[in-house]
């Protein structure tokens, strides 16, 4: 894991976040190691040695990006991953977008596969080349930095500003829950299309296997009722398949 000196990259390929790298990982001296190189390549680091301080880390100092050991003592880190993808609990606060590198030696198939179905953006397996790790990162930041840069979501008198996280309707903000907010971003994505429950139980909940779980209609109904100030009405049932944002005009 040898690191590439700094002064071999150009200004612009070294990422300057304003928000720190959360490290999330129980090897002291890989920790160490990885927060130092981190440093002198101009990213800021906070560190965690297992899931519940992590999680604590990220509601006090929010993060850019989280890199994640799987294997940190008696917890999964695949833990931390769950907690953060479904905004409840502990991480009620942390950004359920997230990013996650989930960084392992945990190299099989089928657990890479586990890591990315379960909400990591990327996986990289123990032992790993530092600058690959990287350059990693700075794709990983990249990409959240554009989903960021496609501005406003607005339909009718409804108003969403991802980056700021915030909601208004008719001018009037609309304080929403983490799970009410993702829901309404992802039907405002496609406000005319109709999302079967199925869809939105795995991309809003990741529930694997919905069941009969009443979890999706009770946040619909709660976010209908936030939004009942317009004319209009919001979060449209379509009976026996799903929601859409808004009955058509």
């Amino acid at each position: 894991m040898r690191p590439l000196p700094a002064s071999e990259r150009t200004a612009s390929e070294l990422h300057s976040e304003k928000r720190p790298l959360l490290l999330v990982e129980d090897d002291d001296r890989l920790r160490t190691f990885l927060r130092d190189n981190l440093a002198a390549d101009g990213f800021g680091v906070i560190e965690a040695r297992g899931v519940r301080e992590a999680l604590a880390r990220a509601h006090v100092h929010p993060p850019a990006l989280a890199l994640l050991d799987l294997a940190l003592g008696e917890e999964d880190g695949l833990a931390f991953l769950d907690a953060v993808r479904c905004g409840d609990g502990a991480a009620r606060r942390i950004d359920p977008e997230l990013p996650v590198i989930v960084v392992s030696g945990r190299g099989s198939p089928p657990e890479r596969l586990r890591g990315l179905v379960r909400g990591a953006d990327d996986y990289v397996v123990k032992p790993f080349a530092y600058e690959e790790l990287v350059a990693r990162i700075q794709a990983v930041l990249r990409r959240c930095e554009g989903r960021r840069r496609q501005g406003l979501i607005a339909y009718g008198e409804l108003c969403i500003d991802p980056e700021r996280r915030r909601v208004t309707l008719a001018g009037a903000e609309v304080r929403l829950t983490v799970k009410e907010y993702a829901l309404l971003v992802t039907l405002a994505r496609d406000p005319e299309r109709v999302f079967t429950k199925e869809e939105l139980l795995r991309d809003v909940w990741g529930f694997r296997s919905p069941g009969r779980t009443r979890t999706l209609d009770a946040h619909a109904c709660r976010l209908r009722a936030k939004l009942a100030a317009s004319p209009r009405r919001w979060i449209a049932s379509v009976r026996g398949v799903g929601y859409r944002l808004a009955e058509p005009c």
